[in-house]
């Protein structure tokens, strides 16, 4: 893939116009103005839609991230019921570390669920590097996926370090990461070889990703938010900005999100992404303002709104979209992901409302 200073890429080695680079999600992302307000939504593909059960009724999680015309099919269902502005990679972000030769499941109602938990030096050393090879599936629905999209851009996708790190040393899901912090603050060497080694790994998942065609990758800190601006500093930034710089040259958006961020959504906009994700518990200004004017910022409907009758969804919307107008480049979304027991008609309905409300005339776009 080459890709030119215009924003025009040609995945047949010659510059052309249009296509996912010239997409209103790229163009937001890169700062640059668009025709419309770009939407999409976290955990998009999946979660509410009933024909993502219908097909997931019968194959484990993990299953269905290793067969390529499944991950094809899910991928692209929320972009032909929604018509948002980006498709997001169906996947999990332990995929890679179980690649790595992490023993680990994805457990229904519980999540990844680690059988034997990160205590020593030589659990580190079993985390092996991976290739192309160990995620040959990945690489095979990017390719897919980018033939069936069109012009509409691949999001593709991993997850940061620190949250990767707090699954492996938990042993699945928490609410305190208690075990993460005291390995953190007991072991500071330990810590950084883990998450150096996860920062590896990572890195090599989003580049194949990247080499198969994705117009943009999003890191997911999704438990960052549970440590102090300190903290973060001296643990984790170092990791995700080596994921992050690492992608300098690759010549697409990077975006970085997580959960209960507020404090540290200066820090995060200096680990190297384009685009910042807010949650929904901080105004997309007040963002802006924390963030800096050279990132763009995606976000923050709460997802809790869309269970709300539609002329509270209605009143938010056009909330959001008015703060982020205090960003240079702002991308819709939520401010995590689609809760299951919603209805896919509000996210259709939503769709369609921040288009219209966004929408600039031609000589703007």
């Amino acid at each position: 893939m080459t890709t030119d200073t215009t924003g025009t890429v040609a995945r047949d080695g010659e510059s052309r116009p249009g296509g996912p680079a010239d997409s209103p999600f790229i163009r937001a992302c890169r700062r640059r103005p668009g025709p419309h307000t770009p939407v999409w939504f976290m955990r998009q593909a999946g979660r509410s839609l009933p024909e993502y059960r219908e097909i997931r009724a019968t194959v484990p999680m993990l299953e269905s991230c290793r067969r390529p015309e499944l991950v094809t099919e899910i991928t692209l269902q929320p972009v032909r019921r929604h018509g948002v502005d980006a498709a997001i990679l169906f996947s999990d972000i332990v995929v890679p570390v179980a690649a790595a030769g992490v023993d680990l499941d994805i457990v229904p109602g519980t999540g990844p669920v680690v059988a034997e938990p990160i205590r020593t030096a030589a659990d580190v050393e079993r985390i092996r590097p991976i290739t192309r090879d160990d995620v040959w599936y990945v690489d095979e629905a990017v390719r897919q996926l980018v033939v069936e999209l069109g012009d509409t851009p691949l999001i593709g996708f991993a997850g940061a370090p620190f949250t990767l790190a707090s699954y492996l040393v938990e042993g699945g899901p928490s609410r305190t990461h208690a075990k993460t912090k005291a390995l953190m603050y007991g072991d500071e060497e330990l810590w950084h070889a883990l998450c150096g080694r996860l920062a590896e790994v990572t890195l090599a998942f989003l580049r194949v990703q990247i080499d198969a065609g994705v117009s943009a990758v999003q890191l997911f800190d999704s438990w960052a938010g549970a440590l102090s601006e300190a903290d973060y500093r001296r643990f984790v930034l170092p990791h995700s900005t080596a994921v992050l710089s690492g992608l300098v040259d690759a010549g697409v958006p990077r975006i970085h999100f997580g959960v209960g961020t507020a404090e540290l959504l200066g820090a995060m906009g200096e680990a190297g992404a384009d685009v910042v994700g807010v949650d929904w518990r901080t105004p997309l200004d007040v963002a802006t303002g924390r963030i800096g004017p050279d990132k763009a910022v995606q976000g923050n409907l709460d997802p809790c709104v869309l269970l709300a009758p539609w002329p509270v969804v209605e009143a938010e919307v056009r909330r959001i979209l008015e703060q982020g107008r205090a960003a240079p480049g702002h991308v819709f979304n939520l401010g995590h992901g689609v809760l299951p027991e919603t209805d896919p008609e509000v996210l259709t309905r939503v769709v369609a409302l921040v288009h219209e409300l966004s929408s600039r005339p031609a000589d703007q776009g």
